[in-house]
């Protein structure tokens, strides 16, 4: 299995000296893919570069995006880590147990990546929404603060072993692959607009939830390709069913 199916997304990291230390620690264990959302201090940044002590092609070769959704576009499954609880439900898993899933997944030929947030306050409900599981890495109730590098460094050993394991089936999809994460956002956006168009999403201050529940559904069901074009058909013939209706109706 090729160790560099594990994309690691970084949303919104604050120093440099933190985006280096993160690339040494992914080519520890045999990770390259780097994808930044709006670092703050921009990119490139000369920071990065010492504390990578000689990852260096990993920092030229990040990806650079404006939004999160942007950044796993292209991923099948994504995890995101947090040490804290969202007001939403999710799987919330150890190291171990989501590795396992998602190096599984890789084995299949799917994309797979995980997301850290930023140094300040981690990862916004938004971006959590956007995943299918939670990563807590288990830490001591008296100190529970891990830096941005202690977080990747944990989450690559564990790639790294898993990959290292005998490989099993976990699941199957036949002949179509899970749906990437752009494909649920079309899923979501096309399901958003209809649902504005009804007056579903009627109230102002209840909308946010509303759609991160809609989509954290979504999310646990491990939608693929076919599925989410079925849904989308589903919600076509049912608005072009109503405009048929009110037509039959007059």
């Amino acid at each position: 299995m090729d160790e560099n199916t594990l994309t690691v997304i970084l949303v919104e990291p604050q120093l440099g000296q933190n985006i280096g230390a993160v690339a040494r620690a992914m080519l520890n264990f045999g990770l390259t893919e780097l994808r930044i959302v709006n670092p703050r201090d921009g990119w490139p940044n000369p920071e990065a570069l010492p504390s990578a002590a000689g990852a260096d092609k990993i920092l030229e070769n990040a990806k650079i995006y404006a939004s999160t959704l942007e950044a796993i576009g292209d991923l099948n499954r994504i995890f995101a880590t947090s040490n804290r609880t969202p007001d939403m439900i999710k799987s919330i898993y150890t190291p171990n147990l989501a590795l396992q899933h998602l190096t599984l997944t890789a084995r299949q030929g799917q994309k797979v990546g995980i997301l850290f947030g930023g140094e300040r306050c981690g990862l916004r409900n938004e971006d959590i929404s956007l995943c299918e599981a939670l990563i807590r890495i288990p830490t001591s109730d008296d100190f529970s603060s891990l830096n941005l590098a202690h977080a990747v460094v944990i989450i690559a050993h564990e790639w790294f072993a898993q990959t290292a394991s005998s490989p099993f089936e976990f699941f199957r999809t036949g002949r179509t692959r899970l749906a990437t994460r752009e494909d649920l956002g079309r899923l979501f956006n096309h399901l958003e607009e209809e649902l504005d168009r009804t007056g579903f999403l009627r109230h102002p201050k209840k909308r946010a939830i509303m759609l991160r529940n809609i989509r954290n559904t979504f999310q646990r069901a491990l939608l693929t390709e076919q599925e989410v074009r079925t849904l989308r058909g589903i919600i076509k013939s049912l608005t072009d069913g109503e405009g048929k209706i009110q037509k039959k109706a007059s």
